[in-house]
């Protein structure tokens, strides 16, 4: 199954997704094409340059990616 995704990089694309409370998220990759869905997550509530806070929890921007279905 092939699904398509955006990954929120930069503070612009996650302030555009906080802005538009569309629903992030959270995954740890563990190599090329191995990853964790950590949390199916909700809109983006508040964002940092070392973290993110969906729903309430916080996640490290250097340990997880943070995703938005096209």
């Amino acid at each position: 199954m092939n699904h398509t995704y955006k990954v929120l990089k930069s503070d612009i694309e996650l302030f555009a997704a906080a802005l538009s409370q569309v629903r992030v998220y959270v995954v740890q990759p563990f190599g090329e094409d191995l990853i964790d869905i950590v949390d199916y997550g909700g809109p983006l509530e508040k964002f940092t340059p070392e973290s993110v806070k969906i729903s309430g929890k916080y996640y490290m921007r250097g340990q997880f990616e943070f995703r938005v279905s096209m």
